[in-house]
């Protein structure tokens, strides 16, 4: 865990070693004051030595500026490295995270990951601000304090035999009780974002169907979890307070006693004893605040481990095999041809069932593929393998005659554009947006792409043009709007390989043709697989592959599959009938 943290706070070690000793010194000058105070009490005031006792008071005047200057320079140290360490820490991870597959973010979950990047790590820098102070500063007063109290007087001093160890017990008992609670706390801080997360995605199902009682009752009842479980951990840390309080003020009372006795006696000065109040206060002042420092660093603990985990992670796809071409630059494919060769697959290498199972199929390049068949037959899940969004578990796809391991993840996929079923745009205009396609893209290629996906028929009717600002998500523009500029961002790229995933569901039968009619001049060069619910879609496609419980059950023109295959046959049947196709 250390070796994954401490590259992020690598940078800002002067600062951190600065902020150190600062804070020692800062406590150092703090700690020479109550001897002074001593001798004017004792030398000054019992001689009445006015010039001795301006002195005296110049230098703890002196002492108390310069602990200032330190405890200033402190705080500065430790807000610099603190913020600096946070900041490359969140970069680290979310770097890290983008290199993930598809498979590693479903292991985490998002919201959880959207936690360890925000709540875990400002826990991590404001524990590293809090420490370059405290985790100096008090053992330096602890021990610097217990020496000079024991060099007051070594009598006296025994009062702390029995206030130690009651201190050590009451912390060690705390720390045994929290640890567990606060790595719950995240856990159930988790749980909450993920019902916010879903419910703001999908506040449009929610209103629609009237659910916003059951969220709200769903999103109480994790609030309620959270916030139990924070009072469970934080109800026990605050305990800690008021117990070392109850030791610290008994043991103040010892000491008035005992010392009271000594200063009668006549073997202990008053300003001594005076001085000795102020290190015994300092000194169970320390060790409150080193065990709020443990208790901090519980939580801390927790809070880092779950960091570490995301940067432990190992992305599930890498470019380890990925192979170079004849000009000794990383391999990009030749062509958009594809091949599955005897390919299974299934997303949980646990799981019994394949979703993908014996796949084998050759796609020429410049082939137009029409995928068909029902919910859960796995055609989604067959075109995810084409750019490695998911790996093969068996068998190999080809792309290129080459097979997709042996490319970098960015040479395959800046030639394979793939809109997916779930169209996601991002905030920002609809320029911003289609830029994502091709960085360099002029006007005229913006333009030409939205007319190829039949986007420009209300794109000019906006009085922004393509400079309009589409809101958070693209909310708005409708669903077949939002279906025209994805699939025109896909056409930017001007990819050999281009794979619409039910990318024109939204749209009526006439514009999905024009944007048929647009590929097919367009990108002619380029191998176009279509998934489809629509037989009129994929009806001209040079090739259609029927898929049927993660095999392939047929495969052929629209022509041979009517001759041959009876569900193809059955859905053109029930869509002639429903009239969603032309006759």
């Amino acid at each position: 865990m250390r070796n994954k943290l401490w590259p992020c706070a690598r940078p800002y070690a002067l600062w951190i070693a600065g902020g150190v000793a600062c804070s020692a010194m800062e406590a150092v000058f703090e700690l020479l004051i109550p001897l002074v105070m001593s001798d004017i009490v004792d030398t000054g005031i019992a001689n009445g030595d006015q010039s001795y006792i301006l002195r005296k008071g110049g230098l703890m005047v002196g002492l108390a500026a310069a602990s200032l200057l330190f405890g200033l320079g402190a705080a500065a140290a430790s807000s610099v490295a603190g913020m600096g360490f946070g900041a490359n820490l969140r970069q680290a991870e979310y770097g890290h995270i983008q290199t993930f597959a598809f498979s590693n973010i479903e292991r985490f979950s998002t919201a959880s990951l959207v936690t360890r990047l925000t709540n875990d790590v400002h826990n991590l820098q404001m524990s590293l601000m809090m420490s370059m102070r405290l985790m100096v500063r008090a053992p330096v007063m602890l021990v610097s304090a217990l020496f000079f109290s024991v060099r007051i007087s070594y009598r006296l001093s025994n009062v702390f035999l029995v206030a130690l160890p009651l201190l050590l017990a009451v912390v060690s008992i705390l720390l045994a009780t929290t640890g567990p609670l606060f790595r719950s706390l995240q856990e159930k801080t988790d749980a909450l974002n993920l019902v916010v997360q879903e419910n703001l995605a999908g506040i449009r199902v929610v209103k629609s169907f009237v659910r916003g009682d059951h969220e709200r009752e769903k999103f109480a009842e994790k609030n309620d979890d959270l916030k139990n479980t924070s009072l469970r951990a934080f109800g026990k840390v605050v305990i800690n307070m008021p117990l070392m309080m109850l030791i610290v003020y008994g043991t103040i009372i010892a000491v008035m006693w005992f010392g009271g006795q000594m200063v009668y006696a006549g073997t202990l000065e008053a300003g001594k004893l005076i001085t000795y109040f102020t290190y015994i206060t300092q000194i169970m002042m320390s060790l409150m605040m080193v065990s709020m420092i443990f208790m901090m660093l519980t939580r801390t603990a927790a809070c880092a481990k779950r960091v570490a985990e995301v940067l432990n992670e190992a992305p599930a796809i890498t470019d380890e095999a990925a192979q170079t071409g004849e000009d000794g630059l990383p391999a990009v494919p030749a062509d958009g041809s594809i091949d599955f060769d005897h390919v299974f697959f299934k997303y949980n290498s646990e799981s019994g069932e394949w979703i993908l199972e014996d796949i084998s199929l050759h796609i020429p390049s410049g082939t137009t593929v029409g995928i068909l068949g029902g919910t859960g037959s796995g055609k989604t899940s067959l075109v995810s393998l084409i750019p490695r969004l998911y790996e093969a578990d068996e068998g190999t796809v080809r792309v290129g005659g080459r097979p997709v391991a042996g490319y970098t993840m960015e040479g395959l996929r800046e030639s394979v554009s793939m809109v997916l079923q779930k169209n996601t745009l991002f905030t920002g205009t609809i320029r911003e947006n289609l830029l994502w396609g091709n960085p360099e893209a002029t006007e005229e290629e913006l333009w030409a792409a939205c007319r190829s996906a039949c986007a420009d028929e209300f794109l000019e009717r906006m009085p922004g043009g393509l400079d309009t600002d589409l809101g958070q998500g693209g909310v708005n523009v409708s669903g077949g709007q939002k279906q025209r500029l994805c699939i025109a961002r896909a056409i930017l790229k001007k990819p050999k390989v281009l794979i619409l995933d039910d990318s024109t569901s939204a749209v009526d039968t006439a514009t999905d043709a024009k944007i048929r009619s647009a590929f097919a001049h367009e990108l002619k060069d380029a191998t176009k697989l279509i998934i489809a619910q629509r037989v009129a879609s994929v009806r001209e496609a040079d090739l259609i592959v029927v898929m049927d419980g993660g095999r392939i059950a047929a495969q052929g023109t629209h022509e041979e599959l009517m001759k041959s295959c009876a569900i193809y046959q059955e859905v053109y049947q029930s869509q002639q009938e429903g009239g969603s196709i032309d006759g």
